[in-house]
């Protein structure tokens, strides 16, 4: 909070001078701290404006940091140079003084401190307005404002210190006031679920202006909370919650699993919390600056004119290329030029999620996996989430100046909210009278990407599509969803979705040393290039080395000991050290209440 706090006079102007006009005279006549208390804050307009500023600080790319929160995890690879990396986070060797917690810490409680400008300013207003339209509206702009501080707290007492983190509920007005200690973990959880159920109870269903979209809702607090009983191991509660975002608010699974993760079909009907993003860039701030609202995740992921600092893990894309699919399904044949048909080479989901230079079903950047890019340095694919691939030919081509993408963050979505209610169901797999109803669940979801669904031919809601014949118990379908429905429908998504489930889990440490196990080759791959010549990426397609397992070439396969991973991460990782963020120092050195 020291940067908050050196900069609270300049963060109100900043709300001030976004949402009115200010003439030079009023800037040096007026206290900027007045224009918050005594000037600022008189009409709706005035709350919607504040508010605003709390939906630009949801914005801030720290909130997420996703490539650093999933390099914590089993799904990723940090970057080009394998087999060797310096990335703390994903050696598990990150520390109080490394950047990613010291900025989303920052991040998260600036949010905090907005947020609660808002709060207090519609307590100061409500009662006040002439109108009954008025009153309503502020209400609903302090349950939005309750929700942020809400989430906000959420992320902090699940990503940081056991979840004991300083709880802030007023704009401070001196800066002793920014000097909070720590509240129990208890009391932090208290604490948020109280400005969540307000927001339940009074956000709107939907939002019917279209200026409006994109703005939080009823389910959207719902799902939140949903979350955080499931996170506390409180199956029975979190079920009814999750369940009231199946039924109650017209939510559905978008028909295109990759209208999830690019430009196309943003805030769709599976999309519950939304980050919307765009293009619009403030040339006199930092391109990398929390009040941008374009992001650069795209340059994070792509290898297209990216900086390909983050890929998929190669268990990852193994599970991705090994998924079976429903060949019931039409949508999985493919007829080619010629008339012949053929199955696709992967399904719906590994296309849409990761870039395999193999996948001659989905183009990449204009052009196939292959000729779009080198596949080189042993990268052996690419995420596709966060990218442009299907809308520019480069990255670049979304910005020549600087670094930015419009492609909206879904930080949650219909089919996470079934794949928990599932785990629900079968509490974490204790309960086998739950399997039905958590089978169904999941093959919604399966189904939506023509996979082959689980369970028996002839059975559950979908009786006419393939199946695997397996007979499942509450624990074999709990393994199912923690090592390979979540992962690939989830991969690299919302705020630490597979870092927390791993630590709920249990299973952080023995992930690690079990991956560092495997071994893998790469066959070469011979394609066309744009100019009709043949040519191959050497070592792009990845496979499982096991006894016997021969090359592209019908050769006894060689295990390529650069694929080999988590090795460091398995021997670093120290539970009481890294399964959260620590306080960051900045925070240890400016607050001497800690």
């Amino acid at each position: 909070m020291k940067k908050i706090m050196n900069s609270k006079f300049a963060i109100i102007l900043i709300i001030a001078l976004s949402f009115i006009a200010c003439s030079k005279e009023f800037l040096e006549e007026v206290n900027p701290n007045q224009i918050s208390t005594d000037s600022f804050w008189k009409t709706v307009d005035d709350l919607n404006a504040g508010q605003n500023a709390v939906y630009n600080a949801f914005k801030d790319g720290n909130i997420m940091r996703v490539s650093d929160e999933y390099n914590r995890t089993d799904l990723t690879y940090p970057g080009w140079g394998r087999p060797n990396t310096s990335n703390v986070y994903w050696l598990q060797t990150f520390n109080d003084a490394s950047d990613a917690p010291n900025a989303k810490w920052q991040a998260l409680y600036k949010g905090i401190f907005r947020a609660n400008q808002v709060i207090e300013a519609c307590d100061k207003l409500m009662g006040t307005f002439a109108t009954e339209q008025e009153e309503d509206s502020a209400l609903i702009i302090l349950a939005q404002a309750k929700f942020f501080r809400g989430l906000f707290y959420f992320y902090l007492y699940n990503g940081f210190n056991q979840g004991s983190v300083p709880i802030l509920d007023f704009v401070p007005t001196s800066e002793a006031n920014f000097y909070q200690p720590v509240s129990a973990p208890e009391d932090v959880k208290n604490f948020y679920l109280t400005d969540l159920e307000f927001a339940k109870e009074n956000l709107p269903t939907e939002w019917t202006n279209p200026s409006d979209l994109g703005r939080v809702t009823v389910g959207a607090a719902t799902a939140v909370i949903g979350k955080s009983y499931l996170y506390e191991g409180d199956y029975a509660t979190a079920k009814t919650y999750f369940k009231s975002v199946i039924d109650d608010f017209g939510y559905v699974l978008a028909p295109n699993i990759g209208s999830n993760f690019t430009t196309m079909d943003e805030l769709n009907s599976e999309s519950i919390l939304e980050i919307n993003y765009s293009l619009t860039y403030n040339a006199e701030l930092n391109p990398y600056a929390g009040e941008q609202t374009s992001s650069t995740n795209n340059f994070a992921f792509s290898p297209v004119g990216g900086w390909r600092s983050c890929y998929p893990s190669c268990w990852l894309i193994m599970e991705y290329k090994n998924e079976t699919l429903d060949y019931s399904d039409p949508i999985n044949t493919v007829t080619e030029e010629d008339g012949t048909e053929r199955f696709r080479d992967y399904s719906l989901r590994a296309s849409y999620s990761i870039a395999l230079v193999d996948d001659r079903d989905l183009p990449y950047y204009g052009l196939t996996t292959a000729q779009a890019t080198a596949f080189n340095n042993k990268e052996t694919a690419y995420y596709r989430k966060y990218t442009n691939w299907d809308i520019a030919e480069n990255e670049k081509d979304i910005s020549q100046a600087v670094p930015r993408s419009g492609v909206n963050v879904r930080v949650i979505r219909l089919a996470d909210v079934l794949l928990m209610y599932a785990e629900c169901l079968i509490e974490g797999g204790a309960n086998d009278s739950g399997v039905d109803e958590a089978l169904d669940a999941i093959n919604q979801v399966r189904r939506r990407s023509a996979v082959r669904l689980l369970g028996l031919t002839g059975t559950g809601q979908y009786p006419a599509n393939d199946h695997d014949d397996i007979v499942y118990t509450a624990q074999s379908l709990m393994e199912h969803l923690m090592y390979v429905e979540r992962p690939l429908e989830l991969a690299a998504e919302g705020n630490s979705i597979r870092g927390i489930d791993m630590r709920r889990w249990g299973i952080t440490k023995q992930r690690f040393e079990e991956l560092s196990t495997r071994e893998y080759f790469a066959n070469d791959y011979p394609f066309i290039t744009v100019d009709g010549k043949e040519s191959t990426r050497w070592g792009s397609s990845l496979e499982n080395y096991f006894d016997g397992a021969l090359d592209y070439k019908g050769n006894p396969a060689v295990v390529q000991p650069d694929f080999k991973e988590f090795l460091q991460s398995s021997q670093n990782y120290i539970e009481s050290e890294h399964a959260y963020w620590p306080i960051p120092n900045s925070e240890v050195v400016a607050n001497p209440n800690l």
